[in-house]
């Protein structure tokens, strides 16, 4: 027998090991890529992300801990919230309602439409003039947070947004 005959080794290991069962592979969990936390915690993490400043971390577990006691629910740790901050649900624009400069960022927009604040900041630093810009380092400090980890920033106008986030402590 040589010792690199490919078939006799897979044979060997086959009855070594025997056939793997589907029934014994782990399954997949049928929550995966979506928080097991409750909505209310989620709720209260939001609203205490609310705000046009972004709040002192010990200040904001704090509340959200005072928030979770007064429903009942367990706390979620510093590293929990920081890994919700990117998803939360922030605030929304119409498109009619802003700035004209902004208008013209969000190029394809239709005018009825609602936008994520998030969104808005992307397109005012991506495509926007100076105006625009503006109105983005303007928006409460989690559209901007948010905005920094989205794919698809220019460089130059990822420095603004950047820039923005400093002056403002973000």
């Amino acid at each position: 027998m040589c010792p690199f005959d490919l078939s006799a080794s897979v044979e060997r290991a086959r009855r070594r090991l025997g056939s793997a069962r589907p029934a014994a592979r782990r399954k997949r969990r049928s929550d995966r890529g979506r928080s097991r936390l409750d909505s209310r915690v989620i709720d209260c993490v939001s609203r205490c992300a609310a705000g046009r400043e972004r709040p002192r971390m010990t200040e904001m577990l704090r509340a959200i801990a005072e928030c979770c006691a007064a429903h009942d629910l367990r706390s979620p740790s510093r590293a929990t919230v920081y890994k919700l901050l990117p998803g939360l649900p922030g605030e929304s624009y119409r498109v009619a309602d802003l700035p004209a400069a902004v208008r013209s960022a969000l190029y394809n927009l239709a005018p009825d439409s609602e936008v994520p604040a998030r969104q808005v900041a992307f397109y005012c630093v991506n495509y926007g003039d100076l105006a625009a810009a503006s109105f983005a380092a303007g928006l409460p400090w989690l559209a901007i947070y948010q905005a920094l980890r989205m794919p698809g920033h220019r460089p130059k106008s990822r420095g603004l947004l950047e820039a923005a986030a400093r002056a403002r402590g973000i």
